[in-house]
């Protein structure tokens, strides 16, 4: 079972600090979720993400179901020793995928036609199969499978989209089995505010644990993205985790906490350590500029992490530019620990109600000195 409380609102913003308790361990909210699709996050052990901070990750049930099989990772004892992680798993359906591979994927009421994008092989995905594809992973949080439209999608598509995963939530609620594992609904509309009310209306009727805001970031202006995530987070129920899916920079973070959203994931620190680019107090750091060959700074000379506290700028530049597997990993730790110590400074500011404050000092350092998107 899982429980949430609210510790602290804010005072003069939306912004507040809780606590989510699932089966294996507590999750101070808000909070940010280090991406493990399949079960790892690229570049770290279990060890160095309890190193950065990180209290719970996302990993993703439709691509674990095509590799290596979710029968397989149950019979090896579920995914948290599958994975060695003891700490709180969320898993996303596959709603997702139907956006990021549209090419592959055919959507019908009774669920998604996918080809595999490893080998070209069949497979079906309905609400249904879905949960029962998470209660066998065994994860602390199963999201349920939605109908993810792009961001320019026509108003009807979006609007078939957001009745097809209200459909698909009541059936995926109907098979739920697994008492100890909590259910989120998702709620769709796009960027139409009277589509996101009524989808929040139709989801919220069904019950559910926690509830995700879906269906942005997905090619719409980023200021749309705060304005509909501001529009939406206080129509879910206060008592409930509030779950915005797959964003962002660390203005996105600071805005969309200011709204009262609880949880978040991201490739974006994986991704850009993988490529060179490093989060730090002053700004982006590219490793593959030149003016870092002899620099003997750390990476951030605010940060306590292991690589900022054990190598140089031109030490990460040499392993990046020379294609070291060690570089995935220095720079990873680095980045989650920057979103991971940006998360605890959000707590903090939110209990000493200095958090407006506090957000407009992240935007306005985006603003100097912004960040790769």
């Amino acid at each position: 079972m899982s429980a949430f409380r609210i510790l602290h609102r804010a005072a003069g913003s939306d912004a507040r600090v809780g606590r989510l308790s699932l089966p294996h361990g507590d999750v101070a909210t808000p909070a940010f979720m280090p991406v493990a699709t399949h079960g790892s996050v690229k570049g770290l052990t279990p060890r160095d993400l309890r190193a950065c901070g990180a209290e719970i990750v996302l990993a993703n049930a439709y691509h674990l179901s095509l590799r290596p099989g979710a029968d397989v990772i149950a019979r090896l004892g579920g995914l948290h020793r599958f994975m060695g992680w003891d700490g709180p798993i969320l898993t996303d359906s596959g709603g997702y995928q139907i956006f990021s591979l549209a090419t592959l994927a055919r959507v019908r009421e009774e669920g998604v036609d996918f080809r595999s994008h490893l080998d070209g092989s069949a497979h079906f995905l309905g609400p249904e199969e879905a949960v029962r594809i998470q209660e066998r992973l065994g994860s602390d949080v199963a999201m349920v499978l939605d109908e993810c439209p792009p961001g320019d999608a026509t108003r009807e598509v979006v609007l078939a989209a957001a009745e097809r995963s209200a459909r698909w939530a009541a059936r995926a609620l109907a098979v739920r089995s697994r008492a100890d594992q909590a259910l989120f609904g998702i709620v769709q509309g796009g960027t139409d505010l009277a589509l996101r009310a009524e989808s929040v209306r139709a989801t919220v009727a069904l019950g559910f644990d926690g509830y995700a805001l879906g269906g942005l970031s997905v090619g719409e202006a980023r200021p749309t993205t705060w304005e509909i995530a501001a529009a939406t987070a206080p129509l879910l129920p206060a008592d409930r985790p509030r779950y915005f899916m797959g964003t962002g920079t660390p203005e996105d973070l600071a805005r969309l906490v200011g709204a009262g959203i609880d949880l978040f994931d991201c490739v974006l620190p994986t991704r850009h350590a993988r490529n060179g680019a490093l989060f730090t107090s002053a700004g982006p750091l590219v490793l593959r500029h030149a003016r870092y060959a002899d620099d003997a700074r750390p990476a951030d000379e605010r940060c306590a992490c292991y690589t900022c506290s054990h190598f140089t700028r031109a030490y990460l530049r040499h392993l990046h530019m020379a294609r070291e597997p060690l570089a995935v990993t220095l720079n990873t730790m680095h980045n989650v620990t920057y979103y991971e110590r940006l998360m605890q400074e959000m707590r903090a500011a939110i209990e000493a109600d200095a958090y407006q404050t506090f957000a407009a000092g992240v935007v306005a350092e985006e603003g100097q000195h912004p960040w790769p998107a």
